[in-house]
Protein backbone atom coordinates (compact mmCIF):
# COMPACT_ATOMS: atom_id res chain seq x y z
CA UNK A 1 0.00 0.00 0.00
CA UNK A 2 2.92 2.17 -0.27
CA UNK A 3 5.55 3.10 -3.06
CA UNK A 4 8.54 4.53 -4.00
CA UNK A 5 8.32 7.95 -6.51
CA UNK A 6 11.66 7.99 -9.14
CA UNK A 7 12.53 11.03 -10.62
CA UNK A 8 9.82 10.70 -13.34
CA UNK A 9 6.97 10.28 -10.53
CA UNK A 10 8.54 12.84 -8.87
CA UNK A 11 8.49 15.26 -12.15
CA UNK A 12 4.43 14.63 -12.43
CA UNK A 13 4.23 15.26 -9.08
CA UNK A 14 6.01 18.22 -8.73
CA UNK A 15 3.75 19.33 -12.03
CA UNK A 16 0.35 18.83 -10.34
CA UNK A 17 1.16 19.97 -6.93
CA UNK A 18 2.49 23.36 -8.16
CA UNK A 19 -1.00 23.90 -10.69
CA UNK A 20 -3.31 23.36 -7.38
CA UNK A 21 -1.10 25.46 -5.06
CA UNK A 22 -1.51 28.47 -7.56
CA UNK A 23 -5.04 27.56 -7.94
CA UNK A 24 -5.55 27.79 -4.43
CA UNK A 25 -3.00 30.69 -3.79
CA UNK A 26 -5.08 32.43 -6.52
CA UNK A 27 -8.48 31.94 -4.77
CA UNK A 28 -6.84 33.33 -1.80
CA UNK A 29 -6.03 30.38 0.39
CA UNK A 30 -3.28 30.98 2.97
CA UNK A 31 -1.49 27.34 4.15
CA UNK A 32 -0.98 25.59 7.75
CA UNK A 33 0.04 22.36 8.51
CA UNK A 34 -0.81 19.44 11.35
CA UNK A 35 0.39 16.74 13.35
CA UNK A 36 0.57 13.10 11.17
CA UNK A 37 -0.94 11.64 14.09
CA UNK A 38 -3.82 13.20 16.92
CA UNK A 39 -5.50 11.42 19.93
CA UNK A 40 -7.77 8.43 19.00
CA UNK A 41 -10.18 10.05 20.70
CA UNK A 42 -9.85 12.70 18.22
CA UNK A 43 -10.55 10.68 15.49
CA UNK A 44 -13.20 8.14 15.93
CA UNK A 45 -16.49 8.58 15.29
CA UNK A 46 -16.14 10.75 12.30
CA UNK A 47 -15.48 8.69 9.64
CA UNK A 48 -18.61 6.60 9.27
CA UNK A 49 -18.67 2.24 9.65
CA UNK A 50 -15.72 1.72 6.93
CA UNK A 51 -13.64 5.00 7.51
CA UNK A 52 -13.46 4.31 11.46
CA UNK A 53 -12.16 0.21 10.50
CA UNK A 54 -9.12 1.69 8.50
CA UNK A 55 -7.58 4.04 11.27
CA UNK A 56 -3.90 3.46 12.29
CA UNK A 57 -4.16 3.16 15.63
CA UNK A 58 -1.06 3.28 17.79
CA UNK A 59 0.01 3.62 21.91
CA UNK A 60 2.19 5.65 22.82
CA UNK A 61 3.62 6.22 26.73
CA UNK A 62 -0.19 5.36 27.60
CA UNK A 63 -1.75 7.72 25.23
CA UNK A 64 -3.94 6.20 22.27
CA UNK A 65 -3.30 7.73 19.39
CA UNK A 66 -3.87 7.46 15.49
CA UNK A 67 -2.24 8.40 12.03
CA UNK A 68 -4.55 11.15 10.68
CA UNK A 69 -7.20 9.45 8.31
CA UNK A 70 -7.75 12.81 6.30
CA UNK A 71 -6.94 17.29 6.66
CA UNK A 72 -10.43 17.96 7.83
CA UNK A 73 -10.58 16.87 11.63
CA UNK A 74 -7.08 18.12 11.75
CA UNK A 75 -7.90 21.34 10.46
CA UNK A 76 -11.80 21.12 12.86
CA UNK A 77 -9.49 20.44 15.61
CA UNK A 78 -6.70 23.78 14.86
CA UNK A 79 -9.66 26.11 14.15
CA UNK A 80 -11.17 25.17 17.85
CA UNK A 81 -7.47 25.24 19.81
CA UNK A 82 -6.82 28.59 18.29
CA UNK A 83 -10.27 30.47 17.91
CA UNK A 84 -10.12 30.82 14.88
CA UNK A 85 -13.14 32.13 13.59
CA UNK A 86 -12.33 33.07 9.89
CA UNK A 87 -10.02 31.33 7.51
CA UNK A 88 -9.38 30.52 4.20
CA UNK A 89 -7.26 27.82 4.03
CA UNK A 90 -5.35 24.72 1.98
CA UNK A 91 -2.85 22.38 3.08
CA UNK A 92 -0.79 18.99 1.48
CA UNK A 93 0.19 16.54 3.57
CA UNK A 94 0.41 12.63 4.03
CA UNK A 95 -2.56 10.77 5.03
CA UNK A 96 -2.87 7.14 6.52
CA UNK A 97 -6.12 4.28 5.69
CA UNK A 98 -5.64 1.16 6.49
CA UNK A 99 -7.41 -0.11 2.98
CA UNK A 100 -6.97 -2.67 0.47
CA UNK A 101 -4.68 -1.01 -1.91
CA UNK A 102 -5.23 -0.73 -5.70
CA UNK A 103 -1.67 0.71 -6.87
CA UNK A 104 -2.89 0.93 -10.39
CA UNK A 105 -6.26 2.92 -9.51
CA UNK A 106 -4.21 5.27 -6.99
CA UNK A 107 -5.34 3.86 -4.05
CA UNK A 108 -2.72 3.69 -1.51
CA UNK A 109 -2.36 3.18 2.45
CA UNK A 110 -0.26 5.99 2.50
CA UNK A 111 -1.17 8.89 0.18
CA UNK A 112 -0.94 12.75 -0.20
CA UNK A 113 -4.47 14.82 0.08
CA UNK A 114 -4.15 18.08 -1.16
CA UNK A 115 -7.16 20.16 0.86
CA UNK A 116 -9.38 23.89 0.38
CA UNK A 117 -11.46 25.02 2.93
CA UNK A 118 -13.19 28.09 3.51
CA UNK A 119 -14.38 28.67 7.60
CA UNK A 120 -16.57 31.05 8.56
CA UNK A 121 -20.22 32.29 8.59
CA UNK A 122 -21.10 33.56 5.12
CA UNK A 123 -24.14 34.20 2.83
CA UNK A 124 -25.88 30.38 1.73
CA UNK A 125 -23.93 28.40 -0.48
CA UNK A 126 -21.49 31.02 -1.67
CA UNK A 127 -18.50 29.00 -0.24
CA UNK A 128 -19.71 26.17 -1.97
CA UNK A 129 -19.88 27.69 -5.13
CA UNK A 130 -16.46 28.87 -4.32
CA UNK A 131 -15.22 25.46 -3.85
CA UNK A 132 -17.00 23.96 -7.30
CA UNK A 133 -15.72 26.54 -8.89
CA UNK A 134 -11.88 25.84 -7.47
CA UNK A 135 -12.40 22.80 -8.47
CA UNK A 136 -13.71 22.57 -11.63
CA UNK A 137 -10.49 24.72 -13.02
CA UNK A 138 -7.93 22.64 -11.15
CA UNK A 139 -9.34 19.59 -13.58
CA UNK A 140 -9.47 21.47 -16.27
CA UNK A 141 -6.07 22.30 -15.91
CA UNK A 142 -5.03 18.76 -15.63
CA UNK A 143 -6.43 18.18 -18.85
CA UNK A 144 -7.07 14.43 -17.99
CA UNK A 145 -10.70 13.61 -20.10
CA UNK A 146 -14.26 14.62 -19.51
CA UNK A 147 -14.95 14.85 -15.68
CA UNK A 148 -18.29 15.46 -13.62
CA UNK A 149 -19.16 16.92 -10.12
CA UNK A 150 -21.52 14.73 -8.19
CA UNK A 151 -23.72 16.99 -6.01
CA UNK A 152 -26.03 16.08 -3.35
CA UNK A 153 -27.32 17.32 -0.01
CA UNK A 154 -27.15 15.91 3.68
CA UNK A 155 -30.67 17.42 4.27
CA UNK A 156 -31.83 15.62 1.11
CA UNK A 157 -30.61 11.92 2.36
CA UNK A 158 -31.96 12.76 5.73
CA UNK A 159 -35.47 13.29 3.87
CA UNK A 160 -35.04 10.03 1.80
CA UNK A 161 -34.28 8.25 4.88
CA UNK A 162 -36.92 9.37 7.04
CA UNK A 163 -39.75 9.13 4.29
CA UNK A 164 -39.01 5.08 4.51
CA UNK A 165 -38.46 4.97 8.06
CA UNK A 166 -34.39 4.62 8.63
CA UNK A 167 -33.91 5.07 12.15
CA UNK A 168 -31.41 7.83 13.40
CA UNK A 169 -29.47 4.77 15.01
CA UNK A 170 -29.54 2.69 11.44
CA UNK A 171 -28.10 6.46 9.61
CA UNK A 172 -25.11 5.62 9.21
CA UNK A 173 -24.99 2.49 8.21
CA UNK A 174 -27.56 2.84 5.42
CA UNK A 175 -25.51 5.87 4.43
CA UNK A 176 -22.23 3.40 3.97
CA UNK A 177 -24.11 0.90 1.76
CA UNK A 178 -25.91 3.95 -0.32
CA UNK A 179 -22.24 5.32 -0.59
CA UNK A 180 -21.16 2.18 -2.41
CA UNK A 181 -23.77 2.83 -5.40
CA UNK A 182 -21.17 4.05 -7.68
CA UNK A 183 -19.13 0.72 -7.21
CA UNK A 184 -21.77 -2.12 -6.81
CA UNK A 185 -24.66 -2.43 -8.44
CA UNK A 186 -28.18 -1.99 -7.19
CA UNK A 187 -28.89 -5.66 -6.44
CA UNK A 188 -25.74 -6.39 -3.88
CA UNK A 189 -26.49 -2.91 -2.27
CA UNK A 190 -29.84 -3.76 -1.51
CA UNK A 191 -29.17 -7.45 -0.41
CA UNK A 192 -26.66 -5.59 1.91
CA UNK A 193 -29.79 -3.02 2.96
CA UNK A 194 -32.25 -6.45 4.05
CA UNK A 195 -29.69 -9.06 5.58
CA UNK A 196 -27.00 -6.15 7.40
CA UNK A 197 -29.19 -3.00 7.44
CA UNK A 198 -31.95 -4.20 9.03
CA UNK A 199 -34.50 -2.60 6.31
CA UNK A 200 -37.25 -4.55 5.56
CA UNK A 201 -37.57 -5.51 1.55
CA UNK A 202 -40.47 -2.83 0.82
CA UNK A 203 -37.98 -0.25 2.83
CA UNK A 204 -34.75 -1.04 0.62
CA UNK A 205 -36.85 -1.14 -2.67
CA UNK A 206 -38.58 2.41 -2.08
CA UNK A 207 -34.40 3.97 -0.91
CA UNK A 208 -33.53 2.06 -4.15
CA UNK A 209 -36.05 4.14 -6.71
CA UNK A 210 -35.02 7.24 -4.55
CA UNK A 211 -31.26 7.21 -4.52
CA UNK A 212 -31.70 6.02 -7.64
CA UNK A 213 -33.95 8.55 -8.95
CA UNK A 214 -30.52 9.97 -11.51
CA UNK A 215 -30.13 6.66 -12.98
CA UNK A 216 -33.75 6.02 -12.86
CA UNK A 217 -34.56 8.98 -15.47
CA UNK A 218 -31.66 10.00 -17.35
CA UNK A 219 -32.71 12.63 -19.18
CA UNK A 220 -33.94 14.88 -16.59
CA UNK A 221 -31.25 17.82 -15.68
CA UNK A 222 -30.51 18.79 -12.39
CA UNK A 223 -33.51 21.09 -11.82
CA UNK A 224 -35.61 18.83 -13.13
CA UNK A 225 -34.39 15.88 -10.79
CA UNK A 226 -35.12 18.17 -8.20
CA UNK A 227 -38.81 18.95 -9.17
CA UNK A 228 -39.44 15.79 -10.13
CA UNK A 229 -38.52 14.77 -6.64
CA UNK A 230 -40.55 17.20 -4.84
CA UNK A 231 -43.46 15.65 -6.54
CA UNK A 232 -43.17 13.01 -4.39
CA UNK A 233 -45.83 13.91 -1.89
CA UNK A 234 -43.82 12.05 1.07
CA UNK A 235 -40.54 14.30 -0.06
CA UNK A 236 -42.02 17.34 -0.12
CA UNK A 237 -43.74 17.16 3.17
CA UNK A 238 -40.12 16.61 4.55
CA UNK A 239 -38.94 20.08 6.14
CA UNK A 240 -35.35 18.52 5.57
CA UNK A 241 -35.63 17.73 1.84
CA UNK A 242 -37.50 20.52 0.78
CA UNK A 243 -35.01 22.48 2.79
CA UNK A 244 -31.56 20.48 1.06
CA UNK A 245 -33.61 21.22 -2.56
CA UNK A 246 -34.06 25.19 -1.70
CA UNK A 247 -30.26 24.84 -1.33
CA UNK A 248 -29.24 23.13 -3.94
CA UNK A 249 -30.85 24.76 -6.38
CA UNK A 250 -29.77 28.09 -4.97
CA UNK A 251 -26.21 26.68 -5.61
CA UNK A 252 -27.02 25.69 -9.03
CA UNK A 253 -27.40 29.26 -9.85
CA UNK A 254 -24.27 30.25 -8.74
CA UNK A 255 -22.10 27.40 -10.34
CA UNK A 256 -24.45 28.79 -13.62
CA UNK A 257 -22.56 32.33 -12.54
CA UNK A 258 -19.14 30.44 -12.54
CA UNK A 259 -19.55 28.78 -15.75
CA UNK A 260 -19.64 25.51 -14.21
CA UNK A 261 -22.79 24.31 -14.59
CA UNK A 262 -22.06 22.00 -17.46
CA UNK A 263 -20.17 20.11 -14.80
CA UNK A 264 -22.27 19.66 -11.83
CA UNK A 265 -24.71 16.36 -11.81
CA UNK A 266 -27.46 16.24 -9.15
CA UNK A 267 -27.24 12.96 -7.62
CA UNK A 268 -29.45 11.74 -4.80
CA UNK A 269 -27.05 8.63 -4.37
CA UNK A 270 -24.54 10.87 -3.64
CA UNK A 271 -23.50 9.75 0.33
CA UNK A 272 -19.73 9.72 1.14
CA UNK A 273 -19.13 7.87 3.93
CA UNK A 274 -18.22 10.78 6.20
CA UNK A 275 -20.59 11.62 9.51
CA UNK A 276 -19.47 15.29 9.32
CA UNK A 277 -21.06 16.79 6.69
CA UNK A 278 -24.34 18.92 7.15
CA UNK A 279 -24.81 20.76 4.00
CA UNK A 280 -24.10 19.88 0.23
CA UNK A 281 -22.06 17.19 -0.29
CA UNK A 282 -20.25 16.74 -3.98
CA UNK A 283 -17.25 14.35 -4.73
CA UNK A 284 -15.41 14.76 -8.80
CA UNK A 285 -15.44 11.80 -11.01
CA UNK A 286 -13.46 10.79 -13.95
CA UNK A 287 -15.22 8.10 -15.45
CA UNK A 288 -13.01 7.54 -18.72
CA UNK A 289 -11.09 4.59 -19.09
CA UNK A 290 -7.29 4.65 -20.85
CA UNK A 291 -7.44 2.68 -23.92
CA UNK A 292 -4.77 0.24 -24.10
CA UNK A 293 -3.94 0.30 -20.08
CA UNK A 294 -4.81 -2.70 -17.89
CA UNK A 295 -4.01 -2.87 -14.03
CA UNK A 296 -2.55 -6.35 -12.27
CA UNK A 297 -5.80 -8.19 -12.93
CA UNK A 298 -6.03 -7.30 -16.29
CA UNK A 299 -8.72 -4.71 -16.50
CA UNK A 300 -8.64 -1.22 -17.97
CA UNK A 301 -7.57 1.51 -15.76
CA UNK A 302 -10.48 3.95 -14.67
CA UNK A 303 -9.44 5.35 -11.82
CA UNK A 304 -13.32 6.70 -10.45
CA UNK A 305 -13.35 9.59 -7.49
CA UNK A 306 -10.60 11.80 -7.57
CA UNK A 307 -11.53 14.65 -5.45
CA UNK A 308 -14.49 15.17 -2.73
CA UNK A 309 -15.98 17.59 -0.45
CA UNK A 310 -18.57 19.44 1.03
CA UNK A 311 -20.57 21.87 4.19
CA UNK A 312 -19.62 21.02 7.80
CA UNK A 313 -20.74 23.23 10.25
CA UNK A 314 -20.82 21.09 13.01
CA UNK A 315 -17.30 19.62 13.19
CA UNK A 316 -15.46 22.54 15.17
CA UNK A 317 -17.73 22.57 17.92
CA UNK A 318 -17.05 19.03 18.61
CA UNK A 319 -14.09 20.39 20.13
CA UNK A 320 -14.82 23.22 21.40
CA UNK A 321 -18.93 23.24 21.93
CA UNK A 322 -18.84 27.11 22.72
CA UNK A 323 -17.24 27.64 19.33
CA UNK A 324 -18.75 26.67 16.49
CA UNK A 325 -17.14 27.98 12.95
CA UNK A 326 -19.35 26.80 9.73
CA UNK A 327 -16.83 24.87 7.00
CA UNK A 328 -16.97 23.94 3.91
CA UNK A 329 -14.44 22.66 1.16
CA UNK A 330 -12.83 19.64 -1.17
CA UNK A 331 -10.25 17.29 -0.54
CA UNK A 332 -8.22 15.89 -3.77
CA UNK A 333 -6.69 12.83 -3.77
CA UNK A 334 -3.62 13.29 -5.42
CA UNK A 335 -2.53 9.84 -6.19
CA UNK A 336 -5.80 8.84 -8.33
CA UNK A 337 -4.63 12.14 -10.22
CA UNK A 338 -1.03 11.00 -10.24
CA UNK A 339 -2.19 7.27 -11.72
CA UNK A 340 -4.13 9.27 -14.42
CA UNK A 341 -0.95 10.94 -15.68
CA UNK A 342 0.81 8.30 -15.23
CA UNK A 343 -0.78 5.86 -17.20
CA UNK A 344 -1.93 8.85 -19.95
CA UNK A 345 1.91 9.45 -20.35
CA UNK A 346 2.63 5.61 -20.88
CA UNK A 347 -0.31 5.72 -23.37
CA UNK A 348 1.03 8.68 -25.29
CA UNK A 349 4.64 7.83 -24.57
CA UNK A 350 5.21 11.41 -22.95
CA UNK A 351 8.94 12.37 -22.23
CA UNK A 352 8.74 13.61 -18.70
CA UNK A 353 11.75 16.08 -17.75
CA UNK A 354 12.99 14.95 -14.18
CA UNK A 355 15.37 18.72 -13.39
CA UNK A 356 14.71 21.89 -13.78
CA UNK A 357 18.19 22.23 -15.48
CA UNK A 358 17.23 24.70 -18.65
CA UNK A 359 21.03 25.26 -19.82
CA UNK A 360 24.10 22.58 -20.24
CA UNK A 361 27.30 23.88 -20.68
CA UNK A 362 29.46 22.29 -23.37
CA UNK A 363 33.49 22.58 -24.45
CA UNK A 364 34.40 21.11 -28.13
CA UNK A 365 38.13 20.87 -27.23
CA UNK A 366 40.32 19.50 -24.45
CA UNK A 367 41.75 21.30 -21.30
CA UNK A 368 38.36 23.69 -21.14
CA UNK A 369 37.45 22.82 -17.92
CA UNK A 370 38.26 25.98 -15.89
CA UNK A 371 36.38 27.78 -18.82
CA UNK A 372 33.55 25.76 -18.72
CA UNK A 373 33.55 25.67 -15.11
CA UNK A 374 34.21 29.65 -15.16
CA UNK A 375 30.94 30.12 -17.46
CA UNK A 376 28.61 27.77 -15.92
CA UNK A 377 29.26 29.91 -12.26
CA UNK A 378 28.35 32.70 -14.46
CA UNK A 379 24.79 31.22 -15.63
CA UNK A 380 24.08 30.32 -12.45
CA UNK A 381 24.82 33.73 -10.71
CA UNK A 382 21.78 34.78 -12.98
CA UNK A 383 19.62 32.65 -11.58
CA UNK A 384 20.13 30.15 -14.25
CA UNK A 385 19.71 26.39 -13.28
CA UNK A 386 22.88 25.06 -15.53
CA UNK A 387 24.82 22.05 -15.66
CA UNK A 388 27.93 20.60 -16.74
CA UNK A 389 29.12 16.97 -17.68
CA UNK A 390 31.07 15.99 -14.86
CA UNK A 391 34.31 14.77 -17.03
CA UNK A 392 37.55 16.68 -17.64
CA UNK A 393 37.72 16.14 -21.04
CA UNK A 394 34.32 14.92 -22.16
CA UNK A 395 33.21 14.12 -25.98
CA UNK A 396 31.27 16.43 -27.74
CA UNK A 397 29.05 14.22 -29.38
CA UNK A 398 28.32 12.79 -25.44
CA UNK A 399 27.45 16.07 -24.09
CA UNK A 400 24.80 16.79 -26.62
CA UNK A 401 23.03 13.62 -26.34
CA UNK A 402 23.19 14.23 -22.75
CA UNK A 403 21.13 17.38 -23.32
CA UNK A 404 18.69 15.82 -25.38
CA UNK A 405 18.43 12.96 -23.13
CA UNK A 406 17.38 15.21 -20.42
CA UNK A 407 15.51 17.29 -22.24
CA UNK A 408 17.77 20.62 -21.24
CA UNK A 409 16.22 23.15 -23.92
CA UNK A 410 19.15 25.77 -24.12
CA UNK A 411 22.82 24.35 -24.89
CA UNK A 412 26.35 26.93 -24.50
CA UNK A 413 29.07 25.47 -26.46
CA UNK A 414 32.79 27.22 -25.99
CA UNK A 415 35.49 25.82 -27.67
CA UNK A 416 38.85 27.83 -28.91
CA UNK A 417 37.29 30.08 -31.46
CA UNK A 418 34.41 31.08 -28.66
CA UNK A 419 37.22 31.96 -26.42
CA UNK A 420 39.35 33.86 -29.40
CA UNK A 421 35.98 36.07 -30.56
CA UNK A 422 34.73 36.76 -27.42
CA UNK A 423 31.15 34.84 -27.90
CA UNK A 424 29.79 31.72 -26.79
CA UNK A 425 27.72 29.25 -29.74
CA UNK A 426 23.83 28.87 -28.44
CA UNK A 427 21.97 25.72 -29.53
CA UNK A 428 18.77 24.96 -29.45
CA UNK A 429 18.41 21.05 -28.34
CA UNK A 430 14.55 20.45 -29.99
CA UNK A 431 15.32 22.19 -33.19
CA UNK A 432 19.31 21.80 -33.24
CA UNK A 433 19.80 25.53 -34.50
CA UNK A 434 22.75 27.26 -33.02
CA UNK A 435 23.96 30.72 -33.57
CA UNK A 436 26.63 33.30 -31.69
CA UNK A 437 25.83 35.37 -28.76
CA UNK A 438 28.43 37.49 -27.72
CA UNK A 439 29.37 37.63 -23.92
CA UNK A 440 28.45 40.40 -22.94
CA UNK A 441 24.74 39.92 -24.33
CA UNK A 442 24.38 36.31 -23.16
CA UNK A 443 22.74 37.09 -19.55
CA UNK A 444 19.89 39.34 -21.77
CA UNK A 445 19.43 36.59 -24.60
CA UNK A 446 19.15 34.04 -21.95
CA UNK A 447 16.40 36.27 -20.28
CA UNK A 448 14.41 36.44 -23.27
CA UNK A 449 14.61 32.73 -24.64
CA UNK A 450 13.81 30.68 -21.07
CA UNK A 451 10.50 30.76 -19.09
CA UNK A 452 10.50 32.87 -16.44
Amino acid sequence: GTRDYGPKAMAVRKSVLKIMTDAFERYGAETIETPVFELRDVLTGMYGEEGGKQLYDQEQEGELLSMRYDLTVPFARYLAMNRVAKMKRYQIARVYRRDPPAMTRGRYREFYQCDFDIAGRYDSMIPEGECLKMLDEVLSTLNLGQHVIKLNHRLMLDGMFAVIGVEDSQFKSVCSSIDKLDKQPWEKVEEELIKSRGLTPDAAARLGSLARFRELNPDLDNVEVLDRMMEIPELAANAKFKQGVEEIKLLLTYCAYAGVSNAVRVEPSLARGLDYYTGAIFEAVIPNELEGVKDEEGQPVGVGSVAGGGRYDGLVGTFAPKFSVPCCGVSFGIERLFAIIEAKNAVEQTAVRTSTTQVLIVSTHKNLLAHRWGLLSKVRSWGVPAEMTYKAHPMLLKQLQYAEERLIPLVLIIGERELREGVVKLRNTQTREEKDVKMDELQSTLAQMLPL
